[in-house]
């Protein structure tokens, strides 16, 4: 059990069984602390964290956000004694995320973003706890392909009618909610707007192509590009993403901040890699856009390397590496569910 004097902090994610969620439990565990993953398991799944739900300063909490959480009255917590020690640290990465069931999830994603969103932000504000809102790059609305965004930007045309808008519309009010927090609460808020992310426990057969170019890869089928072969990408691996956040969370500063990599490929060059390190006879086929796959703007991430002292580590082969060698060992349980 803990004590005052074990200085052991509790924290809160929500969402964590997700993608990035999973990684950032397994960090913030790491650095010794308390952690309660919330998760209904909407696009993710309890293969994501099953390894982790036999340590003991681990537990998990099925439950959807868009319902108050009681996090006192929860049997499974009483061992991390939050009435007394309360939660220090909540980290929102609350929000479905999927390409090709995105129609099935809308009224899931802009509630998530907002009654979601409104849900964690008073858990923050009963416990006092520091906030870490996971946002995305959409914020930045409709703008011209290849160019760079800062933080500062606010021209891009927006429309909350658009048919991605439960998405796209929820983040930015979502951060509008955030924000509106630490202005009336003095809450100690901090917002990531994420750009594209890949890595180990990326869903398969959902859209997004780096997963799903290294498991066709593996099987030598065609490598199918949602676009043309101008489109290109910069992509992040998963733990500089989780660092930016322990990084973030321990500082003075409150963003929004950028995370991404500005080192931009075509993914032409990206699927031919993946063919390359996988041994593979796959051809490279293009296909019909989706709407949850735009190109975007890629990253300007000078504000968090000056304030934070962030940047990303791990490079693309390095990156492609650990998530070819995880793709083929757990293929069989990286399977989208739709039901919660």
């Amino acid at each position: 059990m803990p004590t005052k004097s074990d200085k052991i902090k509790n924290v809160l994610v929500l969402g964590g069984a997700g993608f990035i969620g999973s990684h950032l439990c397994e960090r913030l565990l790491e650095e010794k602390k308390n952690v309660i993953c919330v998760d209904n398991f909407i696009s993710s799944g309890q293969n994501n964290i099953s390894h982790l739900l036999r340590m003991p300063n681990f537990e998990f909490v099925k439950h959807d956000i868009l319902e108050p959480l009681n996090l006192e009255e929860n049997a499974q917590l009483q061992r991390f004694q939050i009435s007394v020690f309360g939660i220090s640290e909540i980290y929102n990465l609350a929000c479905p995320t999927s390409i090709k069931n995105f129609e099935a999830m809308k009224m899931a994603s802009v509630l998530t973003n907002s009654i979601g969103t409104k849900n964690a932000l008073d858990l923050a504000l009963q416990y006092q706890s520091k906030f870490v809102h996971f946002s995305s790059q959409v914020v930045y609305g409709n703008f011209e392909k290849g160019d760079y965004v800062k933080e500062d930007f606010v021209q891009g045309v927006s429309d909350q009618l658009d048919p991605r808008a439960c998405y796209d519309e929820g983040k930015r009010f979502s951060e509008t909610l955030v924000d509106v927090y630490r202005q009336i609460h003095k809450l100690d808020t901090k917002i990531l707007r994420i750009f594209r992310t890949y890595g180990p426990r990326m869903l398969l057969d959902d859209g997004q192509m780096i997963p799903d170019f290294i498991i066709n890869a593996l099987e030598n089928k065609d490598l199918t590009i949602n676009g043309d072969e101008k489109f290109q990408s910069s992509l992040i691996y998963v733990s500089d993403v989780v660092e930016a956040a322990m990084k973030l969370v321990n500082s003075q500063h409150n963003g929004p901040f950028n995370i991404g990599s500005q080192e931009v490929y075509p993914l032409v060059e990206v699927a031919k890699k993946i063919v390359a390190m996988t041994n593979s006879t796959s051809e490279i086929k293009f296909g019909e856009k989706l709407l949850f796959l735009r190109e975007g703007a890629f990253a300007d991430i000078s504000r968090i390397k000056d304030e934070i002292g962030w940047f990303p580590l791990i490079t693309l082969e390095d990156g492609l590496q650990k998530t070819i060698e995880y793709t083929q060992a757990h293929k069989d349980v990286l399977v989208f569910r739709t039901k919660v």
